[in-house]
């Protein structure tokens, strides 16, 4: 089993402009919500949007484009799709997001410290 490949973590990467179309994909509430839904695992459209509070179709969409992101992916199982995350990534930017808006606000994360001034 070969170890995944990591991305060259610098300004000259070629992951930069890529990363920022990741970014702006989840530069939306509803994806958010979608992306904190699907932490789980697998799960239909219908209760997707049950969830996220929108209609099937405004859900149905969002996916589309996160799919398409390939942040998403999906089984069909008769006439049900069902999605999940195409990795863990996406649910660790989220999350970190999430923990990033707590600082933002004034209010420490769960499990986070505020940092020390040396």
């Amino acid at each position: 089993m070969q170890p995944e490949s990591v991305p060259e973590l610098s300004v000259e990467s070629e992951y930069v402009e890529v990363a920022a179309e990741v970014f702006s994909m989840l530069a939306d509430a509803t994806r958010v919500r979608l992306i904190l839904a699907l932490r789980e695992g697998e799960v239909p459209v219908g209760a997707l949007a049950e969830r996220v509070n929108k209609s099937t179709a405004a859900v149905s969409q969002h996916l589309a484009k996160l799919r398409l992101a390939h942040l998403v992916a999906t089984r069909q199982e008769g006439n049900r799709v069902y999605y999940r995350l195409a990795n863990p990534h996406a649910a660790r930017l989220v999350v970190d997001a999430l923990h990033q808006a707590a600082h933002a606000t004034d209010a420490v994360p769960l499990g986070h410290e505020e940092p020390r001034e040396a």
